[in-house]
């Protein structure tokens, strides 16, 4: 048995896109539009780690999803949590769990998916602004 991927409904690729590309720091793999079924696969990945992969499902026809919390999230770990957490910030991106411990952080995605940021190795040293900074909403 081998882990593939995880796949998470989008509403508006670009938008999905941009945060999981450009904010986040993945890559798109491969891509799949599907005429008959009307619908775009966007697979993705961190660098150097294809092996777990994103699936963005995104159908072409609206549909409302509402919030699957029952989902959990998706977990990434970075070199740099407080870098990591800074690029986010400056792109727009709340961050809805600082990384107060200098180990974990949450930020959602565009739809509303939870993502978890966790600091490769040892947690840094708990660093101002981060270390007073308040939970903003759910994560």
């Amino acid at each position: 048995m081998k882990y593939l991927h995880t796949m998470v409904r989008v509403t508006d690729l670009e938008q999905s896109l941009a945060f999981y590309c450009d904010h986040l720091g993945l890559e798109e793999v491969r891509r799949k539009d599907n005429e008959k079924g009307r619908f775009t696969l966007v697979f993705l990945a961190a660098p150097g780690d294809e092996d777990a992969q994103v699936e963005l499902t995104y159908n072409w026809d609206p549909e409302d999803y509402g919030e699957g919390r029952n989902f959990g999230h998706l977990a990434y770990q970075v070199d740099d949590i407080y870098a990591a957490c800074q690029r986010l910030m400056d792109a727009g991106v709340t961050i809805n769990r600082p990384p107060r411990d200098g180990r974990m952080a949450f930020v959602r995605s565009p739809d509303n998916i939870s993502v978890e940021l966790l600091q490769r190795g040892d947690a840094l040293d708990p660093a101002e602004p981060w270390a007073s900074m308040r939970n903003a909403g759910r994560w």
